[in-house]
């Protein structure tokens, strides 16, 4: 799926309904459309899937987890492409769930595209690029306790999303906001570990 890369958020959207096709898409899709050599759109597309109706398959939401545990991790180590298992590339899910996902998420894509612009990029090259990638590594992992509440998931997805939008427009200061969004996922990882008493189970 060669072709111009969309220069907004809405744009990209158009371009996965676009260029799928099908009763069924799967990740290996919808990474063809973003540019599956960048990371910062394949972030992005992670936390658009973990915010979406796609999630309602079970097992999604920790797919989405473990793929941005694998993709950052690889930036964390140094490596220049992403690399992910066939696997996790021929996950599938229906098509009518990625367009319900996109409709939904028009309007707050379009606020995202009249704000976003080249600044502070220094905060989306080495090597901050690193933290960014072990912050949404602390994303990632904050999703597989929140996983077991309703819309649990939601916060740290929208962490992973708002880094890659910062990683794809060179917007340092969406970076920043996105580690706000991280600091009130784990609050609320906190808080339910508290009300759900884990830590009473611990021998320590």
């Amino acid at each position: 799926m060669s072709g111009r890369r969309a220069s907004t958020l809405n744009g990209l959207f158009d371009q996965l309904i676009e260029k799928t096709e099908g009763e069924d898409v799967t990740v290996g899709d919808l990474l063809g459309v973003v540019g599956p050599r960048a990371y910062g759109p394949i972030i992005l597309i992670l936390g658009f899937i973990a915010i979406s109706p796609l999630t309602i398959i079970p097992g999604a939401t920790w797919v989405v987890a473990l793929l941005t545990l694998l993709i950052t991790g690889q930036i964390v180590i140094g490596m220049r492409r992403p690399w992910i298992p066939k696997k996790l590339l021929e996950f599938s899910f229906k098509r009518e769930h990625l367009i319900a996902g996109t409709r939904a998420a028009r309007g707050w894509a379009g606020v995202f595209d009249r704000i976003l612009k080249p600044r502070l990029s220094f905060l989306t090259r080495k090597p901050f690029l690193q933290l960014v990638a072990l912050m949404c590594i602390g994303a990632a992992l904050v999703t597989f306790p929140l996983g077991f509440v309703p819309f649990g998931p939601v916060l740290p997805g929208i962490t992973i999303l708002v880094f890659g939008l910062g990683l794809m427009a060179r917007d340092g200061a969406v970076i920043i906001l996105a580690s706000a969004s991280l600091v009130g996922s784990f609050i609320v990882m906190v808080r339910l570990i508290e009300r759900t008493g884990i830590l009473g189970w611990l021998p320590f």
